[in-house]
């Protein structure tokens, strides 16, 4: 597929990586000329230099061939017109970045006038994924399938839980709750396991269920089920706004530390059930003075990851529950997975991973393409949600039969509102939503799980 991505800041040039590596033809667009080299030296993507709002800067990446525009530069304006005027020069699908609340409204809007096949929020969805991390701290991820009926819930095992030393068979036989295990890590490896697998404390696990059986299963296997009541954010940026609304939402108490007053008017004036704070909160003696110590959870959402990652180390220090810091890049991700940060959130990965979602679906066919993709365990695991179509050619046959590849677990099947964990005897139907977890790359369609 032809895609040219208007753009190159943090989200563009993940977006050039991610999509180059699945024998996609990317150009970039930017205005800096060293950006633009760079990317494409780095990530063997064709690039051209010039203002992706102008026809002819358009025309010279040659949109009239073009399959897929994605307008990621940091104005949202910008983006839109990028997508009109490519829809009008190209006829081709278009994605655009419209970050700002005041569109969040209108979102419905602007895609059906501007003909516009996505419109991707960063900060609204890191907000999201941040939202469901604190309404189950003792996990590190959650993703949702199958519109939040099914999650994969991502978490550590601690130290004398009641599945620590037992085998998935004897974990099932024990505690009786209806959950999958899909993945396993430890010592650096990745596990798809299977049913003599031993879990050990340390190891972080990837477990599939609805929300109700996680709970039960939570609760069986001595799992901490604190509920966070109290939660502080520093930083007022767009995370912080979509983060504060949904937690108001849910009946928490909310507390944002911001120092520019405009932004502090702003957060006031939206939400007066939030506490703001006009000040630094890389300030330990302010943040002592609004009662870090009596905080359950900790966000850190300010511009800067080092200040992020030292803010959730104080804040774990004075006895914060459950931590989420925001970071930009993961350029030392050993490192900062042995500070034990609990959940780490990076918008421009969500955003790739939404992206990527749409351009596998429009590789493959209509029978079953791919309706959700999450990258999980370090871009290491894909689980994918497929919905079975008409002609399914494996219809009705028992799962004990498929030849699925050996890299890959079917994991879950919804079928008309009721979460199926499957075993031998269940078979795949029309219109069920199927998830699937592998470590092979590049799926796009249902019948890729075939060997």
């Amino acid at each position: 597929m032809k895609i040219i991505i208007v753009g190159c800041g943090k989200v563009g040039e993940t977006l050039a990586a991610v999509l180059s590596q699945e024998d996609n033809e990317i150009t970039v667009i930017d205005r800096n000329e060293a950006v633009v080299e760079r990317v494409c030296s780095q990530y063997d993507v064709m690039g051209t230099v010039g203002d992706g709002v102008s026809f002819s800067t358009q025309n010279e990446a040659d949109i009239a061939h073009t399959d897929l525009l994605i307008a990621v530069t940091g104005a949202d304006e910008m983006n839109l017109l990028c997508c009109l005027i490519a829809r009008k020069a190209g006829h081709c699908q278009t994605i655009a970045r419209v970050r700002n609340p005041r569109y969040s409204k209108e979102i419905s809007f602007l895609k059906e006038e501007l003909g516009l096949a996505m419109v991707i929020n960063p900060e609204e969805a890191a907000a999201q994924e941040i939202a469901r991390i604190l309404r189950f701290p003792s996990a590190i991820e959650i993703d949702v399938f199958a519109k939040g009926r099914v999650e994969l819930l991502r978490f550590k095992i601690p130290k004398e839980s009641a599945i620590d030393g037992l085998n998935l068979v004897d974990m099932h036989a024990k505690l009786k709750c209806r959950v999958l295990v899909c993945t396993v890590e430890r010592g650096g490896e990745v596990f798809i396991p299977r049913g003599e697998f031993t879990l050990s404390a340390g190891d972080v696990i990837s477990i599939i269920a609805s929300p109700e059986d996680e709970m039960q299963f939570f609760r069986k296997a001595g799992m901490p089920m604190t509920q966070i009541k109290k939660v502080m954010i520093v930083g007022g940026g767009e995370i912080s706004f979509y983060l504060t609304e949904q937690l108001l939402k849910a009946g928490m108490r909310v507390k944002v530390i911001e120092k520019d007053i405009e932004r502090c008017d702003q957060l006031w004036d939206t939400f007066p059930k939030a506490t703001v704070v006009h000040g630094d909160g890389t300030d330990r003696h302010l943040l002592e003075e609004e009662g870090i110590d009596q905080t359950d959870g900790f966000v850190a959402l300010t511009s800067t990851d080092e200040e992020n990652v030292i803010l959730s180390l104080y804040a774990r220090r004075m006895g914060c529950v459950k931590l989420v810091t925001k970071i930009n890049r993961y350029v030392f991700e050993d490192v900062l997975e042995s500070l034990e940060l609990d959940s780490l959130i990076c918008p421009r990965d969500i955003t790739a991973e939404r992206i990527l979602q749409y351009v596998r679906a429009m590789n493959n066919s209509m029978d079953s393409n791919v309706e959700t993709l999450h990258q999980i365990v370090d871009r290491k695991v894909e689980a994918l949600e497929f919905i079975i179509r008409d002609g399914f050619r494996m219809s009705d046959t028992p799962i004990r039969e498929l030849p699925l590849r050996q890299d890959v677990l079917l994991a879950c099947i919804s079928r008309d509102g009721k979460v199926i964990l499957p075993r031998g005897d269940d078979c795949l139907q029309t219109g069920d939503s199927v998830i699937v977890v592998t470590t092979r790359k590049g799926l796009g369609d249902i019948n890729d799980i075939f060997a």
